[in-house]
């Protein structure tokens, strides 16, 4: 009867941390004013929405400059320049692109060491609005003292009010939170170890090139 309650308790934890985390997708998205940062980063993901919007946030100067992190190795930068439509100019002289992160803790890494390599303070993260809460705690962890502002992109198949109504959105909540958790959980393991972050491993601006990251000057 112990380890039923013990089970029963932990799964109430858990469904109580999942409707706080659905409460947090649910208020990031729509942003209503856009911030402003030093630089804007978006995060690519299955459609081409983020690109597009972080293109309007840079074209209205909220950012100096913007990184695609998590492009398609098989991509060209000509195939990005065309998902940017009007903002060819813009995109010549202002964006540069990263085709090594596969994941968030590589979108993490590498954004760092692009923020650091031109050393910007704040950053505009464009994802969509259940990727956010994941993305910003990576980030913080590779970006310590960098503010951070998000601006989320509402994904339509996804109600996060309502998460439980329909299974599309149930198993995409529970399964971002369970990412969340995990990312958590480690940032906090090795906080206790007294160990520094993986993800905010020092690394200085000349190793950046190494990261494939194509700058245009």
């Amino acid at each position: 009867m112990k380890s039923l309650a013990t089970v029963l308790v932990l799964l109430f934890i858990w469904v109580v941390g999942l409707t706080a985390f659905a409460d947090r997708v649910d208020r990031y998205a729509p942003v209503t004013n856009a911030p402003s940062a030093d630089a804007i980063v978006a995060l690519t993901g299955a459609s081409d929405v983020r690109i597009e919007t972080a293109m309007r946030l840079l074209q209205a100067k909220k950012g100096q400059r913007m990184l695609i992190s998590g492009v398609h190795r098989d991509a060209t930068r000509e195939d990005i320049r065309n998902v940017t439509r009007g903002y060819g100019e813009l995109y010549d002289c202002c964006v540069d692109l990263d085709y090594e992160a596969e994941t968030t803790l590589g979108n993490a890494q590498h954004t760092a060491q692009w923020a650091r390599a031109r050393d910007y303070d704040s950053l505009i993260l464009v994802t969509s609005d259940f990727h956010m809460a994941r993305a910003l705690l990576e980030l913080k962890a590779a970006l310590p003292g960098v503010v951070l502002r998000p601006y989320a992109i509402e994904t339509d198949t996804v109600d996060a009010a309502r998460w439980w109504v329909t299974g599309e959105s149930a198993r995409r909540m529970t399964l971002e939170y369970s990412k969340y958790l995990v990312v958590l959980f480690r940032e906090l393991i090795l906080s206790l170890d007294g160990e520094e972050p993986r993800s905010a491993a020092s690394t200085s601006p000349a190793e950046t090139g190494r990261l494939q990251i194509e700058t245009v000057e």
